[in-house]
C-alpha cells in the first residue's frame, strides 16, 4: 500500500498514539517492499536438478529481458556442473507457465528508440537455442497457459509435461509477428500441416489435445505435478532414461480424458490439404475455394508488430490498421527487406 494509503489511513491514524502509527506506516511499507522487491524468476539447486522457477504469477509469468539474462548463464552453468543432472522449469502460480515474452514493454522501447527491442529478442533467441542443444535432461513442467515466449522455454527441450490446464498457442500472427522462439523449426516437424496451420491461425490447443498434437511429450493431471517434481528430485545421478522412466510412468497412470477425440482430428484432412501450399496466397485461395464453414473460419484471422500489440494488448481495440493494409500489397521487394542480412548484428547460433 506504502504511502498512496496514506489517505485513506489518516482518520483512523489520528485515534492511535503516535508509535502505534508509525508501527502500521512502517508495516505497510515492509509489505509493499517485500511485494516489489520479489525476484522475477527463482534459480535453486535442488536435490539432483538445477529448478527455474518463472516467478511473475500477476503477468502470467511473461518472461523480461532480465529474466532471460538470469536463467541463461545459470542454464549454461548447471549444463557444466559434473552434480547437476537434470534441468526443471516451472511457472509460479496456477494459472501459467508462461504466457509470452513482456512484448508490451517491448513495443513501448521500440516507439522510443530503445535498444531494449534488438537486445531482448536476440537474448531470447539465443536462451531457445541453449535449451534446445542443452546437454543435460531438460523438463519443462507446461502446467497453465504456454504461449509464444513460453513454448520457446519449453518447447525445445526433451521433455515437456502439460496437464488439463495447459492451453498452448503461437498467437504471434494477431500482432503482425511471425512465430518466432524457433516455431520456424518446431511447427513443420509437426504431423502434417498441424504446425502451418497453428502459426497461421494462433489456434489454441488445450490440456491432453497438446500431448496429441505433438507438442507436450508426457500429459498427467496437475494435481500430481508436485510430486512428478519430488520424484524427479529424488533422482540420485539420473540418466536420460531414469528421467523418461519417472515421467512415462506419471503419464501411463493418467486416464483424465484418454478417450477424448482430438479436437482437431475431423479436420485433419482438409488442413493437410489446405494448408499444403508454397503461398500464403494460394492457402488463401484453398480456403475460399473450399467454402465449407471450418475453411471460411481461418479466414477471419488477421505485418506490423507495433500496430499489433496496440490493437490487442494496448489499447485492446482489436482493430489494427496494417501496413500494408492488404496481402496483396505485400511485394515481393519488401519480403527481400525483411530477410536482408543485419552485417555485423546478424545472430550466429552456436
Amino acid at each position: 500500500m506504502g504511502f498512496l494509503a496514506a489517505p485513506l489511513l489518516r482518520r483512523p491514524l489520528r485515534r492511535l498514539k503516535p508509535f502505534n502509527r508509525l508501527q502500521i506506516i512502517l508495516q505497510h511499507l515492509n509489505m509493499s517492499k517485500t511485494v516489489d522487491s520479489s525476484p522475477e524468476v527463482l534459480l535453486e539447486k535442488k536435490g539432483c536438478a538445477g529448478v527455474i522457477t518463472l516467478n511473475r504469477p500477476k503477468t502470467l509469468n511473461a518472461c523480461t529481458l532480465s529474466m532471460i539474462r538470469l536463467i541463461y548463464p545459470q542454464l549454461k552453468k548447471w549444463e557444466q556442473d559434473p552434480d547437476t543432472f537434470l534441468i526443471i522449469i516451472k511457472g509460479a502460480g496456477d494459472k501459467a507457465f508462461c504466457a509470452g515474452g513482456d512484448i508490451r514493454a517491448v513495443t513501448e522501447a521500440g516507439r522510443s528508440g530503445n535498444r531494449l527491442t534488438e537486445d531482448f529478442f536476440r537474448e531470447e533467441y539465443i536462451l531457445n537455442n541453449a535449451i534446445g542443444t542443452c546437454q543435460k535432461p531438460y523438463v519443462a513442467l507446461i502446467d497453465g497457459i504456454t504461449m509464444g515466449g513460453g513454448v520457446g522455454l519449453s518447447v525445445h527441450g526433451q521433455f515437456r509435461v502439460a496437464t488439463e490446464k495447459t492451453v498452448f498457442a503461437m498467437p504471434e500472427t494477431a500482432i503482425g509477428l511471425f512465430p518466432d522462439v524457433g516455431g520456424g523449426y518446431f511447427l513443420p516437424r509437426l504431423s502434417g500441416k498441424l504446425g502451418y496451420f497453428l502459426a497461421l491461425t494462433g489456434f489454441r490447443l488445450k490440456g491432453r489435445d497438446v500431448h496429441k498434437a505433438g507438442v507436450a511429450t508426457h500429459f498427467i493431471e496437475a494435481e500430481k505435478m508436485a510430486a512428478v517434481e519430488k520424484d524427479l528430485l529424488e533422482l540420485k545421478s539420473p540418466s536420460r532414461e531414469n528421467v523418461a522412466g519417472i515421467l512415462d510412468s506419471y503419464h501411463k497412470k493418467c486416464k483424465l480424458d484418454q478417450e477424448k477425440e482430438f479436437i482437431l482430428g475431423e479436420h485433419m484432412d482438409k488442413i493437410n490439404s489446405l494448408f499444403s501450399a508454397n503461398s500464403m496466397e494460394e492457402i488463401i485461395q484453398k480456403l475460399s475455394k473450399d467454402g465449407s464453414p471450418f475453411a471460411l473460419k481461418q479466414l477471419e484471422r488477421g505485418h506490423d508488430f507495433y500496430e499489433g500489440v496496440r490493437a490487442v494488448l494496448i489499447d485492446k481495440d482489436q482493430s489494427p490498421k496494417w501496413k500494408p493494409a492488404t496481402l496483396e500489397e505485400v511485394t515481393d521487394e519488401f519480403l527481400d527487406s525483411c530477410f536482408k542480412s543485419l552485417g555485423s548484428n546478424d545472430l550466429e547460433l552456436q
